[in-house]
């Protein structure tokens, strides 16, 4: 385990950002994660997993703390169900694979999600109905200043939209070094309820999905959509998709009575943020080497060598212009470093 100097980032964040790390190590193990808290205990840190929800626009002068913890164990089983404990260091999308190949539902729903493991439950991921939280069991999250390892239960999360206490209460404060999830081992529960999924295994004539089904409807849905990351720089949906309240939606629907939006309760509602965006004019917009992706306008993108500023302030014009348009105000998904 050793200490770089002036590390170049660009391999390990998905926007393929050139930012520079002014230190930076890579621990493989909870002990050596442990061994260089201690020796840098009263020091600012920036922990870097998979670096697929981060914008970085400056030089880090922290020390980075590349998470590169790996492994997936069998916590318990029994004939319906089994308990996976993943390390924090595991690729999301294999760890979905891996889990379609043993057979292993509850997930496939978020096949080709970018980052690590250990990432996932801080925004609680989900896509096309499914949420990390609907299979989750707990976590084991490194106390930063104590060095002490400590479960976090379900509720300890307090999961939310894209949303968990890691991302409020106890920002800063932890690092998930491990996740365990519940998985279904037969009688899986299938979530085909969006449209797109419904049309995809349509076309393949599938009546009967499996979950492996399932998983190659999602992939093949999000590969017709957004961009490989190591072809076109990226870091998936830059927005979230905005809640609006009833009263506000009313306003919005007589204004907007061909727009999209998905019930999440009798008082709330949700706008595709990627249809805001696109009526506002921004869908396939490219300024210097950033842009808003042609297929899916949720996605901004480096097309080569534009830098996080630029990027940045192109997300910032087209919060601004869909304000200005549309009254609703979108929130980035992705972190701002």
């Amino acid at each position: 385990m050793q200490i770089e100097t002036k590390k170049s980032l660009k391999n390990y964040n998905t926007f393929g950002i050139d930012v520079v790390a002014e230190r930076f190590v890579s621990v493989k193990s909870v002990n050596e994660l442990v061994d260089i808290l201690t020796k840098h205990t009263n020091e600012p840190l920036f922990l870097l997993g998979g670096g697929s929800n981060m914008l970085l626009t400056k030089t880090v002068e922290s020390l980075v703390i590349h998470l590169d913890l790996k492994g997936i164990s069998v916590v318990s089983e029994n004939e319906a169900t089994v308990q996976l404990k993943v390390m924090a260091g595991e690729n999301w999308h294999e760890f979905v694979q891996y889990c379609i190949k043993n057979n292993y539902g509850g997930i496939e729903n978020m096949s080709l999600i970018p980052g690590n493991t250990g990432t996932a439950p801080i925004q609680n991921i989900g896509a096309y109905g499914v949420e990390l939280k609907d299979t989750f069991v707990s976590c084991e999250a490194l106390q930063i200043k104590t060095q002490t390892l400590e479960i976090f239960s379900k509720a300890a999360c307090n999961f939310g939209y894209r949303n968990s206490v890691f991302k409020n209460e106890l920002k800063g404060e932890y690092i998930i070094t491990s996740v365990t999830f519940q998985l279904t081992k037969k009688n899986h529960q299938l979530h085909t309820g969006y449209g797109a999924i419904q049309d995809q295994l349509a076309s393949k004539n599938i009546k009967n999905p499996s979950i492996k089904d399932l998983s190659e409807a999602v992939i093949a849905i999000r590969q017709s959509k957004l961009p490989d990351p190591k072809q076109l720089g990226n870091s998936g949906s830059f927005f979230k998709n905005p809640v609006i309240s009833a009263k506000e939606f009313q306003v919005f629907r007589t204004q907007n009575p061909g727009a999209p939006f998905y019930e999440v309760s009798p008082e709330a509602f949700k706008i595709p943020a990627g249809w805001l965006i696109e009526k506002a004019g921004f869908k396939g917009k490219r300024f210097g080497d950033a842009g808003v992706h042609k297929k899916q306008a949720l996605v901004l993108v480096n097309y080569g060598n534009a830098t996080g500023e630029e990027i940045w302030e192109l997300a910032l014009e087209i919060q601004k212009k869909v304000k200005a348009q549309f009254g609703i105000f979108i929130q980035p998904e992705v972190n701002i470093i």
